[in-house]
């Protein structure tokens, strides 16, 4: 039998009504929009179909939107797949780990509105920007940063073939430039207010990790991919600890994925808004299957595609 992995869509990726297909036909999904509710204090399920793409922006309202689309996904996937491990992008930790089982999903929702709510703190207090550079490799990418005037550096490692870097404003921009001018395809400014997991979060880390104090929080249940190793997360690690390193720490996403297919694991599913995960994983490792679900069709696709694969 194939090995799964269950991967958890990041940041970036929402959208007005994502989610909602789910509510209506999952008794779990709702529960999942429900327990939100409680925990954050405001109608999740509202702020997430009712209104438009921009009320979504908010590192508040979004954070735990995705979450939530996340966890509806994970439920309804169960239906047909039991995964042999999890990992996520950035935000998309916090999904794969409450599946996993370190944290109530309660609890998981109590975690990502103390770190929405640090990250939007440390953001008002230090401006940035993040772009997403496509067609460069790594090294050119690194060694741009390196000799741009400020602080920028690569914080996101998604494919061969595509970085995101981060820092002020004005460094960021000069090395987006840079990287154009020595052949980039593409630089794509990001839709966030700060760089992410740069010493920009510092702060940001410093308050989630004392927010967790208080929080119960298991070992996870099933092997769990690293976005700050690229590895297997070890046991016995401090979780609190280490997701307040995640913060500041780049995000090794096409690494942790060679590491799975490294240890037999074939095929891929992307729980949460968009395909983002799915796609780079598709286009990065031929041997490897991907799929989404995000919703009724894509679920019935996964569905499908593993009833005739296994």
């Amino acid at each position: 039998m194939k090995k799964t992995a269950f991967l958890c869509s990041g940041q970036g990726s929402q959208y007005a009504g994502m989610g909602k297909e789910l509510f209506d036909q999952f008794t779990s999904a709702r529960r999942v929009y429900e327990c939100g509710s409680d925990i954050l204090g405001f109608d999740l399920a509202k702020s997430s179909f009712e209104g438009s793409d921009a009320d979504l922006a908010p590192t508040g309202v979004s954070q735990p939107a995705i979450f939530a689309v996340s966890m509806a996904a994970y439920y309804a996937a169960l239906e047909f797949c039991e995964p042999g491990a999890f990992a996520g992008h950035s935000l998309g930790e916090y999904a794969a780990l409450t599946a996993a089982g370190a944290f109530s999903l309660e609890n998981g929702f109590r975690v990502i509105s103390a770190r929405a709510a640090a990250m939007q703190r440390a953001a008002d207090e230090n401006p940035g920007s993040m772009f997403a550079i496509l067609g460069s490799d790594e090294a050119t990418v690194a060694q741009v940063c390196a000799e741009t005037e400020g602080y920028v550096l690569p914080v996101n490692y998604n494919s061969l073939n595509q970085t995101v870097i981060a820092g002020e404003v004005e460094a960021a921009q000069k090395a987006a430039d840079a990287l154009l001018a020595k052949g980039a395809k593409k630089a794509v400014k990001l839709a966030v207010s700060s760089a992410f997991h740069s010493r920009m979060m510092a702060s940001a880390a410093e308050e989630l990790k004392e927010r967790m104090a208080g929080i119960p929080i298991s070992a996870p249940e099933k092997p769990f991919y690293s976005n700050v190793t690229g590895k297997l997360l070890e046991p016995g690690t401090d979780l609190p600890a280490y997701l307040a390193r995640h913060l500041v720490s780049p995000v090794r996403f096409h690494e942790e994925v060679s590491v799975m297919l490294g240890d037999g694991i074939t095929r891929f599913v992307e729980l949460g808004p968009n395909k983002v995960l799915a796609t780079l994983v598709k286009r990065s490792f031929e041997q490897a299957e991907a799929y989404n679900v995000e919703n009724l069709k894509t679920l019935e696709k996964a569905r499908a595609a593993f009833a005739q694969n296994e």
